[in-house]
């Protein structure tokens, strides 16, 4: 095997370890095991448990983004957050592992950030759209950034409920998803408040 042979293969069994119990659960014997190396090997490819998970979180976190960045086709506001959720549905669907990792807490920080630094690169694209559909609507566009984490939110969150769930097909959850985000956007009022009084 080729060193870079070899690096995939850890990165291949970190993956699913890492999946499968975690950070702190996975060991680095564990991983030397189950890949038939020597923990020096893990070293000298990783420095280290921190290194390979580093890895291994910056890989899913770039494959994320891609996936949702380029699902995002047209300049339809309403076409571009269905094939938002729908994204990450087929991510989440397809990539499991990869989805279970980044949901967790990470122990490491990554030299492009956590799950809810990803989380704030989807809001900054969706904020965009927003902001054109607030003008639009003579809502004010100061607000679209937190419009955009609330949406991207509520899809994350629905995103790990139906990972443990897998119920209704993906299509029929990103309908959900956006029937409430859209449709919620769509009769929002100019000057909002509540109607319970402190």
């Amino acid at each position: 095997m080729t060193g870079n042979q070899r690096r995939e293969q850890l990165l291949d069994v970190g993956r699913a370890l890492f999946a499968e119990k975690g950070f702190e659960a996975t060991s680095i014997e564990e991983i030397a095991a189950r890949a038939n190396v020597s923990k020096p090997v893990v070293y000298e490819h990783f420095g280290g448990k921190e290194g390979l998970y580093a890895v291994v979180v910056d890989r899913e976190m770039r494959r994320l983004l891609d996936r949702i960045t380029s699902a995002l086709t047209g300049d339809n506001p309403r076409a571009l957050v269905e094939q938002a959720a729908l994204a990450l549905l087929v991510y989440i669907e397809e990539e499991t592992d990869g989805f279970r990792i980044l949901v967790r807490d990470s122990p490491v920080v990554s030299s492009s950030g956590t799950f809810s630094s990803l989380l704030n690169d989807i809001a900054s694209q969706v904020e965009y759209i927003l902001v054109g559909e607030f003008s639009r609507r003579k809502l004010n566009p100061k607000l679209a950034g937190m419009y955009a984490q609330m949406l991207v939110g509520m899809v994350a969150l629905t995103g790990q409920w139906w990972l443990e769930v897998r119920k209704p097909r993906r299509e029929e959850v990103a309908a959900h998803l956006v029937n409430l985000g859209w449709n919620g956007l769509k009769g929002l009022e100019a000057k909002p408040r509540l109607s319970v009084s402190d």
